[in-house]
């Protein structure tokens, strides 16, 4: 059973505030966003929808809103007069206008600092670089059509030990991978705006910090755990792509659009490029018309990297505290903007 947000009493008198709860249906829904309602006290009078489109009174009468990686635009914030607070029930912030939203005073909130999906996307990271090193689909497939594929797979299977693991990132989810990334005794390199520091470093196995370019070319793995922006957009292209060794891996369980799906598509029907594994993908959901569902050595999951059981327990009480606190005139956490 979920257990509510801890807050104390709202001061007195206090309107209610109207929540509207935006949880697209391919995360969760209705179903998602009533158990998300049912966290709120009751100075809160939430409405639950799917996109921000299908209730305009909701929309227009809404002082605080959550968004569930559904599209929040500059129309739906001036459609929302009384809007004092966008939260992201998520790390990722790009679905929402931050540039509308600054220019009307009103705070963007993630969970960032909660670490409230860090556990599952570190999980779900090492699970697709595991799956590539130890080629688990290829041979999945082979068996269930009764073919013993070991002498055709010997080849290309390999082992995370000793291998250098480039992170894009050095932010909660980037720093959880790394420490996996030790036990499985691999040298860490990561890129990023700032260093992690000498104490992280160390506590890291050593990591050492390095421009994007050189990260590429020194990597077996590379992680993207980056945020989604104007400048990120498109960060591996196909002439960064070029950069990394032929034998090596792509992970991306962070935003789709971090990398030109087509040029990555092109580096594994070229073989320059070892495989990628892929949880999230622009759009989403995919069209049938991407051609990485039909590139060669791609592992592919449909953005599962923070949506376990355990992970959106997390992610639902860290979006709806900051709500709260919010209501009872305490300082807001993770402001995007």
């Amino acid at each position: 059973m979920t257990t509510a947000p801890h807050s104390d009493p709202l001061p007195e008198p206090h309107s209610v505030k109207n929540v509207l709860a935006i949880v697209s249906p391919h995360v969760g829904g209705r179903t998602a966003g009533a158990a998300l309602s049912g966290l709120f006290p009751g100075q809160a009078r939430v409405t639950v929808v799917e996109s921000a489109d299908e209730d305009p009174a909701a929309l227009r009468d809404a002082h605080l809103l959550i968004t569930g990686l559904s599209p929040v635009t500059a129309d739906h914030l001036a459609a929302a007069p009384q809007l004092e607070l966008v939260q992201c029930a998520s790390h990722g912030f790009d679905y929402v206008d931050l540039d509308a939203a600054r220019e009307r005073g009103i705070p963007v909130c993630n969970i960032g600092s909660s670490g409230a999906e860090k556990q599952n996307v570190a999980e779900q990271t090492f699970a697709l670089m595991l799956a590539l090193a130890k080629q688990l689909v290829p041979a999945h497939t082979a068996l269930v059509e009764a073919d013993w594929a070991l002498p055709r797979l010997q080849q290309s299977l390999t082992e995370l030990s000793g291998k250098t693991l480039g992170i894009i990132g050095l932010g909660h989810i980037g720093e959880e991978v790394a420490r996996r990334a030790v036990a499985f005794d691999m040298t860490i390199v990561y890129t990023g705006p700032k260093s992690a520091g000498p104490e992280t470093e160390a506590r890291l196995g050593g990591a050492r910090q390095m421009s994007l370019d050189d990260l590429l070319r020194t990597s077996d793995y590379i992680t993207l755990h980056a945020p989604l922006t104007d400048r990120t957009r498109h960060l591996l292209d196909a002439e960064r792509l070029a950069l990394l060794k032929p034998t090596a891996f792509v992970i991306n369980t962070a935003r789709g659009a971090l990398i030109d799906q087509d040029a990555l598509a092109d580096a594994l029907e070229a073989g320059t490029l070892a495989g990628a594994g892929v949880d999230v993908f622009d759009p989403e959901p995919p069209t049938a018309a991407l051609r990485l569902l039909k590139a060669p050595n791609v592992v592919l999951s449909p953005h599962v990297a923070g949506v376990t059981r355990e992970t959106l327990v997390r992610i639902a009480l860290a979006a709806v505290q900051n709500v709260i606190d919010h209501m009872a005139g305490k300082p807001l956490r993770d402001i995007v903007s």
